[in-house]
């Protein structure tokens, strides 16, 4: 693919820049470069996905600098997948948010743009160093994106979410720097091949690293006991920005996958596969946290935040067994839980609009306008999220299940996933209950000045149901490309190849 690698990054942070310096003062245009903008995104990032479904993997070297020395992109089918999911995501987004919500505050778009260039750049780089700093160029997006509109809740939620995300940048370069200190290196191919010849003097040093490393990813994740800033964050955040914010989790799964399958995967010797008992256990606990805290939510934001955490951890057990068929399983499930909850953030907001002072309350109220449309669709974004039958949640379920059968911990991870399962059903069918059957026996109606159907928050909300619709329908397909990307991942000879060429294979006999 050449130069249409760098695109994904290149491409957002060229039109934030543009956005910020041609037409700052006219918020109709921003919303034309923006949605423009992404709309491009979403076609390179779909012919990067068929590039990559029929290549290996592809290095670009910034510079032309050679690896490991200069700065480097790597497109193989993972990466690929995840710029394509931020950019359908993005687009979902940045309709909804063109109706109204970029004018409750400066700068939106720009900020918008910024994040979706720092996502992008942390799916693509092939290096550790690197890493850290589109971790930044997001973090401090989402920093501006977090306190769009102001608001006390949200200035407070979000100061708790800057510090939080402040240690976790600090003690990522902790990390960097032992890892650098005994290896020499940070480009993770390369990193493969030095972990594999580690001294044995420097292997104390080495694992604290990636021990480091792995609670800042686990930070960025929200797993228990490090999620405790997602609720308050996710839950005050302006809708647009929630369903945003449901890519970021992920970003630190895929961190997690890519470094800990490439870097201490089967060929780092006694480092092999070192985060393996940390994770598992964590994730079976991070369900459980998620899912009393669906039960318990008194507001509805506040439940699809903790409904957030509960499909993280079932995300991370599927990435915690570290096979192919579980990693295969847990992709599918990392789209499904991404479309489902961003589709919940968006409807939430569809709903609070409506209900006046009720707001997001989990109390009885009398019924608002456009209360059975808004009903469907809550109901089918609450079917995905709580993995019910016929949508992908119960595919994605069913899979990392089967995947699991062979694991000592079986037991636990099958117990665990339907029992909260059932939690999930539970909470979401209660929170239904009374924002639309209840409300509909409740007397008098709510009448918000204003209201009307608005035409682009619904298509965004619509089409990210939709994802979990072509998941569904799609899901053979889906999962044989699911199937390769975890082959490619567990073959790491084809990512050190492509980024150091066919000489550096010998350190493994290859």
């Amino acid at each position: 693919m050449g130069d249409w690698i760098v695109v994904p990054i290149v491409l957002p942070a060229v039109m934030a820049a543009l956005i910020v310096l041609a037409v700052r003062h006219y918020i109709l245009l921003q919303r034309v470069f923006s949605i423009t903008a992404t709309v491009a995104l979403v076609a390179v990032t779909l012919s990067l996905v068929i590039f990559a479904n029929g290549n290996g993997p592809e290095m670009y070297a910034l510079s032309d600098w050679p690896a490991p020395f200069g700065i480097v992109l790597v497109l193989d089918r993972l990466s690929a997948m995840m710029v394509f999911l931020t950019s359908i995501l993005g687009l979902g987004v940045v309709l909804f948010a063109s109706s109204e919500w970029d004018k409750r505050g400066k700068h939106f778009h720009a900020l918008f743009q910024f994040q979706l260039m720092g996502v992008n750049g942390a799916f693509l780089t092939g290096d550790l160093f690197n890493l850290f700093v589109f971790f930044e160029v997001l973090l401090i997006a989402s920093y501006g994106l977090m306190l769009h509109g102001a608001g006390a809740d949200r200035l407070k939620a979000g100061m708790q979410y800057v510090v939080v995300n402040l240690t976790g940048s600090a003690l990522f370069l902790v990390g960097v720097g032992m890892i650098y200190s005994v290896t020499g290196t940070l480009n993770m191919a390369d990193l493969a091949i030095q972990v594999a010849n580690i001294a044995p003097g420097d292997a104390a040093l080495l694992r604290a690293g990636a021990l480091v490393l792995l609670l800042v990813f686990c930070v960025k994740a929200a797993m228990v006991p490090i999620h405790f800033w997602l609720p308050g964050t996710y839950a005050n955040a302006p809708a647009p920005v929630a369903a945003l914010f449901a890519i970021m989790t992920k970003v630190g799964a895929y961190s997690v996958l890519r470094v800990y399958s490439l870097a201490f995967g089967d060929n780092a010797g006694d480092m092999a596969w070192l985060a393996q008992p940390y994770i598992l256990p964590a994730a079976l606990i991070t369900i459980a946290v998620g899912m009393i805290g669906v039960l318990a939510a008194k507001r509805l934001n506040n439940l699809i935040a903790f409904a957030v955490i509960g499909s993280m951890g079932t995300l991370l057990t599927a990435i915690g067994l570290f096979t192919p068929e579980s990693i295969s399983a847990g992709l599918y499930y990392l789209l499904h839980s991404t479309f489902s909850a961003a589709a919940l953030f968006l409807i939430a907001d569809l709903v609070v609009s409506r209900r006046g002072q009720f707001g997001d309350s989990l109390n009885t109220a009398p019924v608002f306008h456009q209360s059975g449309f808004l009903a469907i669709l809550f109901f089918i974004g609450a079917i995905g999220m709580a993995g019910m039958p016929p949508l992908s949640g119960f595919i994605g379920k069913l899979q990392i299940l089967d995947a699991s059968r062979d694991s000592d911990a079986m037991v636990w991870i099958w117990s665990v996933i339907l029992v909260t399962s059932l939690m999930c059903i539970i909470g979401f069918g209660r929170a239904g209950s009374v924002l639309f059957w209840k409300s509909a026996s409740a007397e008098g109606e709510i009448v918000v000045e204003g209201a009307k159907w608005p035409v682009l928050p619904i298509i965004a909300a619509c089409g990210m149901l939709g994802g979990l619709f072509a998941l569904t329908v799609f899901a053979g397909p889906i999962s044989s490309y699911l199937n390769g990307t975890a082959d490619q991942i567990f073959d790491t000879s084809q990512y050190i190849r492509a980024v150091l060429g066919d000489g550096a294979l010998a350190q493994f006999g290859q």
